[in-house]
C-alpha cells in the first residue's frame, strides 16, 4: 500500500523519514509516495516465544519412558522407585499450576518462567551425577516436577487473558497443542540419542533444550501490553495492575472461594474424567492392553504416536470453534464423542493394524486435549480475573484424575485378566463428563467476575 504524503501532510511523525523531493520554484512539491507495512501486534510475538516455551518445556516429558530400562539396567532400581519418580513429577505438575498462575501475578511471567525452565535445566543435567534412587526422585520427581508444572497450562491461560482479547480461544488452542509439539520433536531425537549415545546424552539435550529458550523469554516475553505502550489485541488499553502480594495466599483463596461454586465442581470433575481417559488411560493402558491382543509393542507405541500428531490438529481447531460455539456444548460434544469410541475400543484390539483401529486413533488424536480450549473460556468467564488460578487448580483434578486411573487400570487388569472392563467404565465417565459440561451456569457469577459462593 502506497500513501502520498506533502509538506503539510500531518501523516507521518516527525523522525519518521518523510522527506520531500525537491522542486522547481513556484510550483508545488511534488507528492512523496511512502511505502507502508502492516504491523505484526506484539501480541502474536509473546504467542510465539510462549509456544516455544512450551515446547522447551515439554522436552522432559518425552524423556522418562525412554530412560526406564537403561536405569535399571545400569544402577538396579526397580520399576516401581522409577515410576515413583515419574509419578512425583505428575502430581507437582498438576499442584503447582495453580501456584504458578499466582506467582506470575506478583512477580510478572518473564520471571517466573525464566526460573522454571532454569530449574528443569538443573533438574535434567542433575540426573546425570546420580547414583541412588533418592537423587531420582530430587532430580525428576521434585525439580522437573516445579519446572514444568510452573509452564502447565495455566501459563497458556495467563498470556492469552492478558494479552488478547479477540482470537483467545484460537491462542489458547496453538499453546495447548505446543506440548504436543515438544514431545513430538523430541522424542524421536531423545529415543535415537538413547540408542545410539546412553541416556545421559538425553538428559543434557534435554537440559540444553531448556537453557535455549530462557534468553528468548528473557528478552522478547513481556507481562503486559501496557509494559510496551499497547492495548490487547483485539481490546482497549488498559494500564497494568499492581503487583498481586501473597501469591501462595492467594492461590489457595482463589481456590477456597471457587470451591463454593457450583461451577467450580463441575468443570474439576470433567476435566478429572478428561485426564483419567487420556493420560491415565489410553497414555499408560493402550500399549499393554494391545499387547495382550498379540498386537507387537512397536506397532501399539507407533500408534500414540499417531494420536500425539492429530492431537496438535484438533487442539487448534477447537479452539477456532470456542470463539464461535457455546464452550459446554462443545465440551459436551467431546466427552460424549470420547465415551463413544471407548466403548467400542474391546471389539478394535486386534494382532495387527487394521483400518478401524486406524480411525478410532485419529479420532482420539483429534479430541485428545480438544478439552481444554472450552474449558479455560468457561473458566474465564466464570471467574474473570482470578480465572487462569482457577484453570490451575481445574488443571490438577485432570492430574489427580490420571493419577488414580493409571493405578486402577493396572488393579482391573490384574483382578480381571483383560482391560474390557476398563474402556467400558471410562466410557461410561465420559458420560458423566458430559453431562456435568451441559449443567455449568452460562451467566458470569455475582462479584465482578470472581468466585464468590453461588446462590
Amino acid at each position: 500500500m502506497l500513501v502520498d504524503v506533502t509538506q503539510t501532510s500531518q501523516s507521518a511523525a516527525p523522525g519518521e523519514g518523510e522527506r520531500l523531493p525537491p522542486s522547481p520554484a513556484g510550483k508545488s512539491p511534488r507528492p512523496y509516495r511512502v511505502p507502508t507495512f502492516p504491523r505484526i501486534h506484539r501480541a502474536w510475538i509473546v504467542a510465539a516465544v510462549a509456544f516455544v516455551t512450551i515446547i522447551g518445556g515439554a522436552a522432559f516429558n518425552a524423556l522418562p519412558g525412554l530412560l526406564i530400562d537403561p536405569l535399571h539396567t545400569e544402577f538396579g532400581w526397580s520399576r516401581g522407585e522409577i515410576g515413583l519418580a515419574v509419578s512425583i513429577d505428575l502430581a507437582l505438575y498438576g499442584i503447582t499450576a495453580p501456584f504458578a498462575a499466582a506467582l506470575m501475578d506478583r512477580f510478572g511471567i518473564r520471571r517466573v518462567v525464566a526460573l522454571a525452565l532454569t530449574v528443569v535445566a538443573a533438574g535434567a543435567l542433575g540426573s546425570v551425577w546420580m547414583t541412588a534412587s533418592w537423587q531420582l526422585m530430587v532430580y525428576w520427581g521434585l525439580l522437573v516436577g516445579l519446572g514444568t508444572g510452573s509452564m502447565a497450562m495455566s501459563f497458556s491461560a495467563t498470556v492469552t487473558n492478558r494479552w488478547f482479547v479477540a482470537r483467545h480461544g484460537l491462542v489458547t488452542g496453538i499453546l495447548t497443542a505446543a506440548g504436543a509439539s515438544g514431545q513430538l520433536v523430541f522424542l524421536p531425537l531423545c529415543a535415537w540419542i538413547v540408542r545410539e549415545h546412553g541416556w545421559r546424552p538425553a538428559s543434557v539435550t534435554v537440559a540444553l533444550a531448556a537453557l535455549v529458550v530462557v534468553p528468548l523469554v528473557w528478552f522478547l516475553l513481556r507481562d503486559h501490553p501496557a509494559d510496551v505502550g499497547l492495548a490487547p489485541y483485539g481490546g482497549t488499553y488498559t494500564e497494568r495492575p499492581a503487583p498481586a502480594r501473597g501469591g501462595a495466599g492467594r492461590a489457595l483463596r482463589v481456590l477456597f472461594d471457587a470451591a463454593r461454586t457450583g461451577p467450580f465442581w463441575l468443570l474439576a470433575g470433567a476435566f478429572a474424567i478428561c485426564g483419567a481417559s487420556t493420560n491415565g488411560l489410553i497414555r499408560t493402558h493402550f500399549v499393554p492392553s494391545a499387547h495382550d491382543h498379540h498386537m507387537p509393542v512397536t506397532a501399539a507405541a507407533s500408534l500414540l504416536a499417531v494420536i500425539g500428531v492429530f492431537d496438535i490438529v484438533g487442539t487448534v481447531f477447537s479452539g477456532w470453534l470456542t470463539d464461535r460455539f457455546d464452550s459446554r456444548r462443545l465440551l459436551a460434544v467431546y466427552y460424549a464423542l470420547r465415551g463413544i469410541s471407548l466403548l467400542f475400543l474391546p471389539m478394535l484390539m486386534a494382532p495387527s493394524v487394521h483400518p478401524p483401529m486406524v480411525l478410532f486413533i485419529v479420532f482420539y488424536g483429534l479430541d485428545w486435549v480438544a478439552t481444554v480450549p472450552p474449558t479455560i473460556a468457561l473458566c474465564r468467564e466464570q471467574y474473570g480475573e482470578d480465572s487462569a488460578i482457577v484453570f490451575g487448580w481445574v488443571l490438577a483434578s485432570h492430574q489427580i484424575g490420571a493419577a488414580v486411573v493409571a493405578f486402577l487400570g493396572g488393579v482391573a487388569r490384574d483382578a480381571f485378566g483383560s482391560y474390557d472392563v476398563v474402556w467400558y467404565a471410562a466410557g461410561a465417565l465420559c458420560a458423566v463428563a458430559a453431562l456435568m459440561s451441559l449443567v455449568v451456569r452460562r451467566t458470569p457469577l455475582p462479584g465482578g467476575g470472581k468466585a464468590v459462593a453461588a446462590a
